[in-house]
């Protein structure tokens, strides 16, 4: 598969190609590229509308992948199934192995609180990697101007830890540009954005921040933790992850 079989030369030739190429130009490029072996990893945050939108327009059913950690904001559950219904999308709630409560059982009550890390490997890296098994590639919302350890990303990437293409067409685009193309398109949004949360997670670990804050300081907020760990090297990997995870 193509994917599979591109050089690190190739994939940043690519990445070179498509720094000022217009997402729909990416996307559809993978899409005749990867057709059904590509699938699009959203969260339903801005970013993720966008693409979703845009891939209506070149490939409807191309499979949507998102994490259903058990503790999504009601109003993050409400949008995602409005935008299931008026996209008709290709949708997989992609779940844990384990409900909230099998993993209080076994790891003892509010882990996001003791171990962040360990929950968030459990409840989305486990599952997407898992998910994602038997696909050439990735599209992903990452943008660069999102945080300090976005602020190289590649529009065209290896993912290391599933070795598949990593796809992030909106690498290069700023915040208000994905504002600006929602209102001009009349699209829904998560209201959490009006009132304080630039970045929605678990309800466990993202809280309102002033307006001026860095767009991912409320996620993880009593931590020195700002990603998941999907986009980076996990640091602490259960030794038994397959075991109740």
């Amino acid at each position: 598969m193509l994917g599979l079989n591109m050089s690190a030369a190739q994939i940043n030739g690519l990445a070179d190609q498509f720094e000022s190429a217009d997402p729909r130009e990416i996307l559809s490029w993978a899409n005749n590229n990867f057709g059904d072996k590509l699938a699009i990893v959203t969260s339903f945050q801005a970013t993720g509308i966008v693409t979703l939108h845009m891939m209506q327009e070149i490939a409807p059913a191309t499979q949507v992948l998102t994490l259903d950690t058990g503790f999504l904001f009601p109003e993050t559950v409400d949008l995602v199934n409005a935008l299931e219904e008026r996209f008709q999308l290709n949708l997989r709630r992609v779940r844990p192995r384990q409900t909230p409560q099998q993993q209080a059982r076994d790891y003892g009550d509010r882990l996001w609180e003791r171990n962040p890390d360990r929950c968030c490997h459990i409840r989305k890296t486990i599952p997407l990697r898992e998910a994602l098994s038997g696909y050439s590639a990735w599209v992903t919302g990452l943008r660069r101007d999102q945080s300090a350890s976005r602020a190289n990303t590649p529009i065209i990437s290896r993912d290391s830890r599933t070795s598949l293409l990593k796809i992030a067409p909106f690498a290069n685009w700023s915040e208000d540009r994905i504002w600006t193309y929602l209102r001009a398109h009349d699209l829904p949004y998560n209201p959490l954005h009006d009132i304080g949360y630039p970045s929605i997670g678990c309800w466990t670990c993202t809280k309102a921040v002033n307006q001026d804050a860095d767009s991912r300081s409320g996620r993880w907020w009593r931590r020195d933790k700002t990603e998941c760990g999907i986009h980076i090297e996990h640091i602490d990997k259960p030794a038994r992850e397959g075991v109740h995870a």
